[in-house]
């Protein structure tokens, strides 16, 4: 790669893309041709370069994410997990599972210290807060079944990414040295890895080089998966188990299988929902919100009157009660998905939704307390091609740049995922432990996740593509975009842009974007019981809407994160 004028030239094997460094590509573009949606400009313009070579939307997917892994490192990886959904018109979803799994010999307690309490500092960063990695095995898995141009053609435009460098947008310089100068800079492998050689502070417009990841990147290129799970790369993260108190072996690298599992399908408005299955949490509550407020014609009133905010806070308030009380990994424990989404069961919990007053969170789970903490710095990209054929995918690292320890020689980040497990079993408290069964550690088991890709179709044929990062808030982000789409009638532009609202049952507080609503909004909802708190913007909606008539897909880049969020089109 080489700058010509202002320009950044990327060559990606017999392509040939321009685009500025900062801002390279619209917020919002529209085409018959294809769209992909990112938080990075740069990957999106390598995915849609995809599309432009006669890829399809699945090839598209897996050159956005490995592009992603360099560009967007604080949730784009190697080493961490995500949930795909697949859609097209007229063909069977199909739900790709690739969330990491607790390696054999974790244990229910190994974060608990001999003073029973959590320990804390063992689950934000180091190795033992590494499941085993996912997203190398789920990008594969999706390419086997839907790709159709050679995986390596897929990976090589990540690699060469890597090794030649690219441009700081100012987020990421920024965020760099933030990282530096706490966790990430406390493991020599992450300094060698993402400091910058000078010693001096990264700015922006820097070139940053990523030469150990572009190593590993070339060998998955390769070679496939196997470079990542049986050959150098998995002995260089055995290494770094070791020599970092962690517990991923060869054994857990070796059997670590992505799944295909089958999507959750709600209807809303004549519409199919498509979303994701357990072991994530979202699919079950976005489809048990919808239909918890569907009877209650939201659309009576704007998407911002103290009404539309109430009863929605309520729904939210049932979805993580159920979420808290019953979810986890299908493969381990009992999820009864039916009986939460059964129609008669939403109508019924709809009925009881009060119109004047907010419900106390304890009363509707006195026998259990606030879900774990999650981490929010996950990231999600959308695509759809110009069959019609698309890809919801969420994916991360858990919390920003994962558990900061780099693997040495191979240039990638591992996660701390671990921590998206109940602690501490048996042992609840109102400080947001909790200890249930359902989401307990288990050696071989897939921690609980709020990822929440989702594909809304109609009469057969995608209409609406979208996810968002954002922990918890993950699942109210897309719920409120789904409503301002198929509730509101809203434009692409105004339902990603409309103000976003959390409750997550306990602890029993409305979260709402600061300065987005107005003060009498706010009062009304104080008035009716709701404690209401004014936090940071909410998630990061890159979505993709699709007219059903003219074809013409729209994708819509969120403005609430990034400084280099784009879109890029198969034109």
């Amino acid at each position: 790669m080489r700058r010509i004028h202002g320009l950044t030239l990327l060559v990606l094997t017999g392509a040939v893309l321009l685009a500025p460094p900062l801002r390279a590509i619209p917020l919002d573009a529209s085409s018959k041709k294809g769209v992909v949606v990112s938080t990075s400009s740069l990957a999106s313009e390598i995915g849609a370069s995809v599309l432009r070579r006669g890829g399809n939307a699945v090839d598209a997917a897996v050159a956005t994410a490995f592009a992603l892994a360099v560009v967007h490192p604080e949730a784009g990886n190697l080493g961490g997990g995500g949930f795909m959904i697949i859609a097209g018109t007229g063909s069977d979803p199909v739900a790709i599972d690739y969330r990491e799994m607790a390696p054999k010999k974790a244990t229910e307690d190994m974060f608990v210290g001999e003073d029973g309490s959590i320990e804390r500092s063992r689950i934000r960063r180091g190795a033992l807060a590494a499941g085993v990695p996912g997203t190398v095995r789920g990008l594969a898995l999706a390419h086997r079944l839907h790709g159709t141009l050679p995986w390596k053609d897929l990976v090589e435009p990540a690699a060469r990414l890597a090794t030649d460098g690219f441009i700081l947008t100012e987020d990421l310089a920024s965020s760099l040295e933030e990282a530096l100068k706490g966790a990430l800079g406390g493991f020599p492998s992450s300094r060698k890895a993402y400091g910058k050689p000078t010693g001096t502070a990264w700015q922006t417009g820097d070139r940053i080089i990523l030469a150990d990841l572009g190593k590993s990147l070339a060998a998955i290129a390769k070679d496939g998966p196997a470079a990542f799970y049986e050959g150098w790369i998995a002995d260089r993260i055995v290494a770094t188990m070791e020599a970092h108190g962690g517990l991923i072996g060869k054994d857990d690298l070796r059997g670590y299988e992505a799944r295909v599992r089958e999507p959750l399908r709600g209807s809303y408005r004549g519409h199919e929902i498509l979303s994701m299955p357990p072991p994530s949490s979202g699919g079950v509550a976005l489809l048990e919100i919808l239909g918890l407020v569907e009877p209650l014609e939201l659309r009576k009133e704007s998407p911002d009157s103290p009404r539309t905010l109430h009863l929605l806070t309520e729904a939210m308030r049932v979805a993580f009660v159920d979420r808290a009380r019953h979810l986890g990994d299908p493969d381990f424990v009992d999820v009864p998905v039916a009986k939460l989404l059964a129609a008669e069961r939403l109508r019924s919990e709809s009925a009881k939704i009060p119109a004047d007053r907010a419900r106390s969170s304890a009363s509707l789970g006195r026998d259990l307390l606030a879900p774990p903490d999650e981490g929010d710095e996950t990231t999600h990209f959308s695509v759809i091609d110009a069959q019609g054929l698309a890809v919801a995918n969420t994916y991360t690292l858990e919390a920003g740049w994962g558990g900061s320890l780099v693997v040495e020689g191979a240039g990638f980040l591992l996660n701390n995922e671990m921590g998206d497990f109940n602690r501490k079993p048996g042992h609840t408290d109102r400080k947001g432990n909790i200890g249930t069964t359902p989401n307990v550690i288990a050696p071989g088991k897939r921690m609980l996740s709020s990822m929440t890709p989702t594909i809304v179709r109609k009469d057969g044929k995608v209409v609406l593509v979208t996810g968002s990062p954002g922990g918890r808030t993950i699942i109210n982000t897309v719920v409120r975009v789904v409503l301002g789409a198929l509730e509101f009638d809203l434009g692409g532009r105004a339902a990603v842009d409309a103000p976003r609202i959390h409750h997550q049952w306990l602890p029993d507080r409305l979260q709402v974007e600061e300065g987005r609503f107005s003060e009498a909004t706010l009062a009304a909802l104080r008035a009716l019981g709701h404690r209401v708190l004014e936090k940071d913007e909410q998630g990061d909606a890159h979505t993709i809407m699709v007219d059903p008539k003219s074809g013409v897909a729209t994708g819509i880049a969120d403005r609430r994160r990034s400084d280099d969020a784009g879109v890029a089109t198969g034109e």
